[in-house]
């Protein structure tokens, strides 16, 4: 039975040189490093602009000094120790401080930093005390790092104990084990035991993957995601529009239909975080909404069903339209319940990178 080894030292890489290691254990002292062999395997290492790479491999433009580590402003709406309850309808509990391989653009990185893995529950017994008096919670998000990174044993208790909450009807989960290493799931005959047993006709698992390239969906990793599919759960996947990566009409297109035809509903694309050390991955907002709506002229109704949108720290909030002299937003979701549905237009601007870049709305109106 394969099971990848890990590997959380950039020198221990076998497809760098000896130069590139040395440039990159810089990189690796601020924000770490972890891969295995699995997943560097998809790399081609002849190609220096090779995307799976610039998914796992650090890369020196990280250190450029632009971004927050809490760019999404996540610290004000904890409640309980790693819990978070932004949106009235989902409480988002991180479970676990590791990854099957750190996202160099990752939004969390704080937690993998020193001091950042206290964000995380330990013990849920408050957490659960929280969302049991909390009725209008009917969403419990498990995320983290990544839940399917801890023990098969601690992951059957947390959902056990969820479901024993009656007004929580869905258990999502956040990971993105089927493209780092599907092996996690394929070994594991009781993973797809849990999935059946809390995965019921009336209250769902949901599973939120995050593919970010079509190369990620392998042979391994389609046949990871059917088994739990096969066990009751449900999938939907989510990608950040990643300069370099993803961030053409061809591949995002590419990647919606892949996901279509295996049965994952693509969820959201979403605007990369300015997080810290992410500058190199960003694309300008209005670029990437043209990039999208080309990459739909490709895709079935149902490879083109994601919403595009900035997680910002006070809602997610979706691009839906650009013409001439105005970029048109709205609130897909909010902190504040009479936000929901804003509709906003602001006057156009190719350098803006986030919601906070565009200034004083031209216009707004709640739409009811």
């Amino acid at each position: 039975m394969y099971s990848p080894k890990y590997i959380t030292d950039i020198t221990k890489v076998p497809g760098l040189s000896e130069e590139e290691k040395k440039k990159l254990a810089e990189v690796q002292e601020m924000f770490a490093f972890r891969s295995n062999e699995y997943y560097l395997s998809l790399i081609d290492w002849n190609d220096p602009a090779d995307p799976i790479r610039k998914l796992v491999i650090p890369d020196p433009a990280e250190l450029e000094e632009w971004g927050r580590l809490d760019a999404s402003g996540e610290a004000r709406y904890i409640v309980a120790p790693g819990m978070e309850h932004k949106y009235d309808q989902t409480a988002l509990v991180l479970v676990s401080d590791m990854c099957a391989g750190f996202c160099r653009y990752c939004f969390r990185k704080r937690i993998f930093m020193n001091g950042g893995a206290r964000e995380v529950a330990r013990d849920i017994d408050v957490d659960l005390e929280y969302i049991s008096s909390h009725p209008e919670i009917t969403n419990v998000l498990l995320s983290g790092g990544d839940p399917l990174f801890l023990s098969t044993n601690r992951l059957e208790k947390i959902i056990a104990w969820i479901r024993e909450i009656d007004h929580v009807q869905i258990v999502r989960i956040g990971t993105k084990v089927p493209a780092y290493n599907p092996y996690r799931i394929l070994n594991d005959t009781k993973l797809p035991e849990i999935i059946r047993r809390y995965s019921t006709e009336e209250k769902k698992i949901y599973i939120v993957t995050q593919f970010n390239h079509p190369r990620e969906l392998t042979e391994q990793a389609i046949k990871a995601v059917n088994i739990l599919q096969e066990s009751g759960a449900v999938f939907a996947n989510q990608t950040p529009l990643l300069h370099g990566i993803n961030d053409n009409p061809e591949t995002m297109a590419e990647l919606s239909r892949k996901l279509s035809f295996i049965g994952i509903t693509p969820y959201y694309v979403f605007q990369c975080r300015p997080t810290l050390g992410n500058r190199d991955f960003v694309v300008p907002v209005e670029d990437g909404y043209f990039i999208l709506e080309q990459a739909k002229m490709n895709c079935s109704g149902l490879a083109k069903r994601f919403t595009f949108a900035m997680s910002h720290v006070c809602g997610k909030i979706a691009v839906v339209g650009i013409d001439e002299e105005r970029t048109y937003l709205k609130y897909h979701q909010s902190a504040e319940w009479e936000d929901i549905g804003k509709f906003m237009s602001f006057r156009r601007d190719p350098d803006a990178l986030w919601f906070d870049d565009y200034k004083s709305p031209l216009s707004e109106k709640k739409v009811v």
